[in-house]
């Protein structure tokens, strides 16, 4: 299931820099606007995996997978 995420965007001098509202910590800059927001996806995928493989070791024995909705 894809989620949609809000990224505020700006430019700072010659450069884009942003941030995605919903997940702390997830940040970037680019040369370009497009740059920056290829940037920010590449980034949240990263923050997304790391999360995913943070809170599945932090299981012990059985577990289950259930998807939520906001």
């Amino acid at each position: 299931m894809a989620a949609n995420y809000t990224a505020v965007v700006q430019q700072r001098g010659p450069w884009w820099i942003g941030w995605i509202e919903e997940v702390p910590g997830v940040n970037s800059q680019g040369a370009t606007r497009a740059k920056l927001l290829e940037n920010l996806q590449s980034a949240i995928q990263e923050a997304l995996e790391m999360n995913r493989a943070e809170a599945l070791a932090a299981c012990q024995g059985p577990y289950e997978e259930v998807t939520i909705s906001s």
